[in-house]
């Protein structure tokens, strides 16, 4: 049997008002008014929840208390309800924060916002001119010349002018495109920005090296076109000039993995010169670094220098890359004849 409360008993809220009522006054009528408006501004609802957080706290406060086996049974269920729920309701909790001098996580140096490597700025003028090679970086007897660019019209080794001996026609048209760019700046096709060019001589040899900018598409064709030329053009004629008819050989030669995508050749060119053999041996030397590369065309009469060529890739190549990042490679002395 249920004994009803006194009348005179204070309510819950009276209890916890900040200024308790007169004890002899009669709290009860205005107790349960007070209580019906409150449970009009405030739902029961969020009370009900918070309750029932409460005793699932109180549920999961008493289940550590357990035994053993309890707790891991217990986190097995939790680890499998969290694998169900979907990725994105599945919150990490924050690594806490590691102090001193070895950083928590690792920072991304010379990255765009997204991530991605930064693009390098266009290779400028000057910017050409520093990455090119001087004689110090490919060392022995190589000397500087002043007007490599002439080479191409006239070039006189010993008794035989090279420029012409390789100048003629070839019944294909990609053979015909390497001979016309040998000794020339061409080979990858016009540039489309900055360009520079150095050229050596040692005894019998020359070695010409170029520096320029190209347009990505045009640049990607021309290095496609390159790693063809073995295939397409590893034996031709080449007929036209004062030297009669001469063979040309082209064979793939190997590079130092530098760059972002490289081609060697071995091209060599078999005639006569007022009647005496003449053999031309040329290295050809292309790698690319990002839009920018640099071409070499190493040999002459006594054949071409495999380790100059080496050498000439790996030191150009890190000066270009010195250059693209926005500092100037270390001057290396040269002479200029």
């Amino acid at each position: 049997m249920i004994t009803p409360r006194p009348t005179g008993r204070p309510s819950r809220t009276a209890k916890t008002a900040a200024a308790a009522p007169d004890p002899a006054t009669p709290v009860t009528a205005v107790s349960r008014t007070e209580g019906r408006r409150a449970r009009a501004a405030h739902p029961v609802r969020p009370a009900r929840v918070l309750a029932a957080a409460m005793a699932t706290g109180a549920l999961l406060a008493t289940a550590a208390c357990s035994s053993g086996d309890d707790g891991a049974a217990a986190d097995s269920e939790t680890a499998a309800a969290v694998a169900e729920r979907p990725v994105a309701a599945q919150t990490a909790t924050p690594a806490p924060t590691i102090t001193g001098s070895v950083s928590a996580t690792p920072t991304a140096t010379a990255t765009s916002p997204t991530g991605t490597e930064s693009p390098a700025a266009p290779l400028s003028e000057t910017g050409a001119r520093n990455a090119l090679i001087t004689a110090a970086d490919i060392e022995d007897n190589w000397v500087q010349v002043k007007d490599p660019q002439t080479w191409r019209d006239k070039l006189v080794i010993g008794e035989v002018d090279t420029a012409q001996f390789v100048t003629g026609k070839a019944d294909a048209a990609d053979c015909q495109r390497l001979v016309d760019a040998l000794y020339d700046e061409t080979l990858l096709g016009r540039p489309s920005g900055a360009s520079a060019l150095n050229g050596f001589q040692e005894g019998q040899s020359r070695l010409l090296y170029q520096v320029a900018a190209y347009e990505k598409a045009s640049l990607d064709k021309s290095m496609d076109w390159l790693t063809k030329l073995p295939d397409t053009c590893d034996q031709f004629t080449l007929t036209g000039g004062d030297s009669g008819e001469r063979t040309v050989q082209v064979v793939e030669a190997s590079l130092p993995e530098e760059g972002d995508a490289r081609q060697g050749l071995t091209v060599t060119v078999k005639g006569t010169v007022n009647g005496d053999p003449v053999t031309l041996t040329l290295d050809v030397a292309v790698v690319r670094v990002g839009d920018d590369a640099i071409t070499i065309t190493n040999g002459g009469l006594d054949g071409a220098d495999e380790d100059t060529t080496r050498t000439a890739v790996e030191q150009g190549t890190e000066r270009l890359r010195e250059v693209q990042a926005g500092r100037t490679p270390t001057p290396t002395p040269s002479n200029l004849d």
